[in-house]
């Protein structure tokens, strides 16, 4: 199987690109980048060919594509692909509004080919035993989820709404969700109250809020998804999960599994990342979907729904009141 990426302008491209290296069931066959220092670099890092135009990738034989632009740019590429054939895993948020994302995912169905979305959490070890704790209903009935998804600021384009879509709560808001909407099969966000703010950062975009929401099943959630994170700190972020049921409570740390660092090189103390490899995992699963031509895990309507909260969460901050949650959003949801 033949993968091309689609730019490296997001960070998890690095990541993913050695994943497709290390599968035995793929090969990076190219990569497209229109800023050429960037696209040439990582071209001859993976020993593969460079293209300035993604159109000129998607004329070659290729399978299937990554998507790891800037957000605002995902729908274009991710159509611009399912029209050339090509199956597609994209970087999250699957766009920045909501009818683009529909349009991905009209486009993908339309022409037969997979979209996925890149929600590496779920496939974190920790995760994935207590979503099968709750399924065995070792927890219960599950009443609240508090989360956290709280980083370090970007900076570069994810500080530019016109880019990025938003903030903080864009960026950090829809893996969350998506891991609660995982945990809970069938369940949806039908309400959302938001605060959002700059307080950390003199950019032009969020950076924290805080998010309390409400699940058609009952179960009530909040959410951190600051970039409140120092650029010293000594891990890039969090993410934390704490499911609170009728029989018990867990605790999901998915950036617990480190080792402690102290560098004479770097005169800073790191905490330095071994547990499981999720990318590689998430990779692994989306070429496994496509050679065997069974469902992605994680679908544009997952990307959909998870995007949704997040506009809402803008929406309501500026409302100062609850508003609704997924499936009921429209374009007139706009963050900035």
């Amino acid at each position: 199987m033949k993968i091309g990426m689609i730019s490296f302008a997001h960070m998890h491209a690095y990541s993913y690109a050695h994943a497709i290296v290390k599968s035995q069931d793929a090969t990076l066959a190219g990569i497209a980048d229109d800023v050429k220092e960037r696209g040439e670099q990582m071209a001859n890092e993976f020993e593969t060919t460079w293209y300035a135009n993604y159109q000129d990738l998607l004329q070659t034989d290729i399978d299937a594509v990554i998507i790891c632009s800037e957000n605002a740019r995902h729908a274009e590429m991710a159509i611009a692909a399912a029209k050339a054939g090509k199956h597609i895993l994209c970087e999250k948020p699957i766009a920045t509004n909501i009818e683009d994302a529909k349009a991905m995912i009209q486009a993908a169905e339309e022409n037969g080919v997979q979209l996925m979305i890149a929600f590496p959490c779920r496939f974190h070890a920790v995760a994935g035993e207590i979503k099968e704790r709750i399924d065995n209903g070792e927890f219960g009935q599950i009443l609240a989820i508090n989360g956290t998804n709280r980083g370090s600021n970007p900076g570069d384009w994810f500080v530019e709404p016109k880019q990025s879509g938003g903030g903080a709560v864009m960026d950090h808001t829809v893996h969350v969700v998506d891991v609660m909407r995982w945990f809970m099969p069938g369940a949806e966000v039908r309400e959302v109250y938001a605060e959002v703010d700059t307080r950390f950062h003199d950019i032009p975009s969020d950076d924290c809020g805080l998010l309390t929401f409400e699940f058609d099943n009952g179960v009530i959630a909040s959410l951190d998804p600051s970039w409140s994170r120092s650029k010293s700190f000594p891990v890039w972020g969090d993410l934390t999960v704490e499911v609170i049921g009728t029989k018990g409570i867990a605790r999901v740390d998915l950036y617990k599994q480190n080792i402690t660092l102290h560098s004479d090189e770097t005169m800073k103390t790191t905490r330095e990342f071994w547990g499981s490899d999720s990318d590689q995992a998430l990779i692994d699963s989306f070429i496994k979907s496509v050679k065997e031509n069974t469902p992605v895990p994680i679908t544009g309507e997952d990307g959909l729904r998870a995007m949704e909260v997040a506009l809402a969460a803008y929406h309501s901050s500026k409302k100062l009141q609850p508003v609704p949650g997924t499936g009921t959003t429209s374009g007139q949801f706009k963050t900035f």
